[in-house]
């Protein structure tokens, strides 16, 4: 196994006991001690989404002990605008444009997603984004 960079959907399904094959990888990446990367908006997207503010906090302290994609927003921005209007130029939508800023991160950094989510898997299919899946 290698570094990764794990989205949103991926630790919803952790920090709610949800067994899925892709949380299954993050916990064997976390039990063996690979790296696991988290980028700015991802961490906005966890935290955001906790009522509660104890579980808010545990999940901060936690999530901060995982390295943070710290790219210039500017061209991280950029290169996710750039690679939204490709896929839009070949009649694809990618429903979420956060995602195109993660895969951003992904992309210039050479570290593949792990994901649930199909716009993930689309843009994968027209850039050079990588995407992790269960071996």
């Amino acid at each position: 196994m290698n570094e990764v960079l794990v989205d949103t959907t991926v630790w919803i399904d952790f920090f709610n006991g949800v067994n899925s094959p892709e949380c299954e990888i993050l916990i064997n990446y976390i039990r063996e001690d690979y790296p696991v990367y988290i980028c700015p908006v991802i961490l906005q997207e966890i935290l955001q989404g906790f009522i509660d503010d104890s579980d808010f906090k545990k999940a901060k302290v936690l999530l901060l002990e995982f390295p943070i994609l710290k790219d210039n927003p500017i061209e991280i921005s950029i290169s996710a605008a750039e690679l939204y209007r490709s896929i839009r130029k070949r009649g694809k939508t990618i429903r979420k444009s956060n995602d195109c800023l993660i895969a951003a991160y992904c992309i210039k950094n050479r570290i593949p997603v792990l994901h649930r989510n199909r716009d993930f898997t689309m843009i994968a299919r027209y850039s050079n984004l990588k995407t992790v899946t269960k071996s």
